[in-house]
């Protein structure tokens, strides 16, 4: 596997672009377009929450009916979201608007959004930055990197990733970008991004290896603890790599099972690093778990503890905190067992073992903690399965972000 820059345009016949239509925001870019330049076989999954908005309903459609899909129109600014039959009836008419322009159906449009719930669009604007899109796609690094800039609310970065696998002496490259920053919690899978290949796969396969991906990657991250009601994760294959059809069972299934979770990875930890007023990306590796669910829910359970990240944010290691948020997640396990560890760039220190403290030096540990990326490893000692989740520290500016979120 090969590592490429860009992001969606990185794979072939795909094409993107990001331009400023006054959604919300003034004075930057807020609506994104993904085109490809032939039909795609689709694939996705959604929020868990009961509350749905518009876009989750309406591309929930289109992959599970439509025979194909061949562009993604993305606002960011106003959710569409808690807005009845007028905000799914805005849907309709930005694909309308999209088949016009695209000259493609209006049955292969998807669309989303991102931003404040409860605001209707102002259409007359997204209809009218459809147009703008339409006209400045193309299929370079830089519209890749337009487009995935366009769709950020209160991310303070971009996110995308992109890699390159050989099949058989065939290249096929995969390609993402996502948004997120808050209103992350793992239960499939708050924030939204996009992954695009030129690989040649059936729907069945593709839609098996990104439902099973999700769970050990954008299922594991957590910044605040809330699922939004737009989460969306969409990925379309074109095929103009011009493969074998990727078949499961296979080793060419693997190869691109293995690029897709490391593209799902990348842009989850991108997304829980850049966690509303994050300083430090926290990483909680459980190991010895007896079952794999355990791990995940062990592991999880430490990334949302707010107790646990306030501490990261202090450099304190006070690892009390993270042995609570074990012993709370709904897991059995001999806590007279268990051996924690700090870990990053600064080094390594074990800071319980047999459940007890190792007497370690706070400011040995202080120092670990002080890296921009932290981890916290817990072996439980019950079997071998293991689980890694990501989040981030809470810090202030969390609290004065979302209290001005809508100002």
């Amino acid at each position: 596997m090969k590592i490429r820059t860009g992001g969606v345009t990185a794979a072939k016949g795909f094409e993107a672009a990001g331009v400023e239509a006054g959604i919300k925001y003034k004075d930057r870019k807020d609506m994104a377009l993904i085109y490809s330049q032939k039909p795609c076989v689709l694939a996705g999954t959604f929020t868990s929450n009961v509350v749905k908005a518009a876009p989750v309903l309406w591309d929930k459609k289109v992959v599970e009916e439509s025979p194909f899909g061949q562009a993604v129109i993305v606002n960011a600014g106003i959710a569409n979201a808690c807005t009845g039959k007028e905000g799914y009836e805005y849907c309709k008419r930005t694909a309308l608007r999209a088949s016009a322009v695209l000259h493609i159906p209006e049955e292969s449009i998807l669309v989303a959004s991102t931003g404040v719930i409860g605001m209707q669009l102002p259409i007359d604007r997204i209809e009218a930055g459809v147009e703008k899109l339409a006209k400045t796609k193309n299929d370079t690094i830089d519209a890749g990197r337009q487009a995935a800039e366009a769709i950020m609310t209160t991310d303070t970065r971009s996110k995308q990733v992109a890699v390159e696998i050989d099949l058989n002496g065939i290249k096929v490259t995969l390609g993402g970008m996502s948004k997120g920053s808050g209103m992350i919690h793992p239960n499939m899978c708050t924030m939204l991004a996009f992954i695009t290949t030129d690989a040649v796969i059936s729907k069945e396969a593709l839609t098996k290896v990104v439902k099973e991906d999700v769970a050990d990657t954008f299922n594991m991250i957590s910044v605040d603890g809330d699922t939004s009601t737009n989460d969306t994760l969409l990925v379309m294959a074109n095929g103009m790599a011009e493969n074998e059809e990727i078949k499961e069972g296979t080793p060419e299934y693997e190869a691109f099972k293995e690029a897709l979770h490391y593209i799902n990875e990348t842009l989850a930890k991108m997304m829980a690093g850049d966690g509303e007023g994050a300083t430090a990306l926290l990483e909680a590796k459980v190991i010895g778990a007896a079952t794999k669910e355990d791990a995940r829910r062990l592991s999880r359970s430490v990334v949302c503890s707010n107790l646990t990240k306030a501490a990261i944010y202090g450099h304190d290691a006070n690892f009390g905190r993270m042995i609570c948020a074990l012993g709370y997640s709904g897991v059995s396990f001999d806590p007279d067992k268990i051996e924690l560890f700090f870990e990053s760039k600064a080094g390594r220190i074990q800071v319980c073992k047999d459940g007890i403290s190792t007497n370690y030096s706070e400011e040995e540990a202080s120092r670990i903690l002080s890296e921009p990326e932290v981890t916290i490893l817990a072996d439980m000692k019950m079997g071998n399965e293991t689980a890694t989740a990501w989040g981030c520290d809470l810090t202030y500016d969390y609290v004065k972000i979302n209290a001005d979120y809508r100002s």
